[in-house]
């Protein structure tokens, strides 16, 4: 059976070298991903690439996925968040990725491109109050928008206003139960409430939906030694 196109390309990916420095090992791989797109979107729609997902080969399933974090819309969430189980180490990396980049641009381009601008702003006592009023706005324009209720949530969590910062995190999971970035974040608002039990549930929520999260798992088996509570 023929390998698919799309394992070429993949396979055209530059390697890091020794020799490059930081910077340019960045625009080589920038470079390079810029050609994949174009050659995946000329050849692949994403119908094509959701299939190639469960392919035997872990390879191709890199690549699908890979394929998907750049072109893919909101439609593949739930099938490349399957795949934050894969047995492949590489598959799973990717696919986290993939995510963030598809629940970045899950709405329109201008709502997409206001959410970049609110995320590069400083979040200070001086300027809080604007970068709040930049996510209401973008919230009131778009109200299925989950990362901008994510964005927002972390912006409360800086300002340590923990209980809205809950409240953005469950609104986050409520439109994209796949978000294990927001399930994180809750149980790190719990955490800062005294909330344990809370906390241990939304840690274990994380970690059922990605369990490839840094410190996830320490911190349940923690909590479960404090609580008393068997996993």
């Amino acid at each position: 059976m023929r390998e698919p196109l799309l394992l070429d390309f993949f396979q055209a990916l530059p390697d890091r070298r020794q020799e490059d420095s930081p910077r340019e090992i960045a625009q080589r791989i920038r470079r390079g991903l810029n050609r994949f797109k174009k050659a995946v979107e000329a050849r692949y729609s994403q119908a094509t690439l959701e299939r190639l997902l469960v392919a035997p080969d872990a390879e191709i399933r890199q690549a699908a996925v890979l394929a998907l974090g750049l072109i893919g819309n909101f439609d593949v969430n739930a099938l490349l968040a399957a795949r934050l189980h894969d047995e492949d180490p590489t598959v799973r990396e990717l696919c986290a990725d993939a995510l963030w980049s598809i629940w970045f641009r899950a709405d329109t381009q201008e709502n997409n491109m206001e959410l970049q601008r609110l995320m590069q702003l400083r979040v200070k006592p001086d300027t809080a109050l604007v970068v709040l009023a930049g996510y209401d706005a973008l919230i009131r324009r778009s109200a299925r928008f989950a990362e901008a209720y994510n964005q927002r949530a972390i912006v409360f969590f800086r300002l340590r206003d923990y209980a809205k910062s809950v409240a953005d995190c469950e609104k986050t999971l409520r439109i994209n139960p796949f978000h294990f970035g927001a399930a994180s974040g809750l149980a790190q608002s719990f955490m800062k409430q005294k909330r344990l039990r809370a906390a241990l549930r939304a840690y274990r929520r994380a970690n059922r939906i990605n369990p490839n999260l840094d410190g996830v798992q320490q911190m349940i088996e923690s909590l479960e030694r404090m609580l008393g509570e068997k996993g």
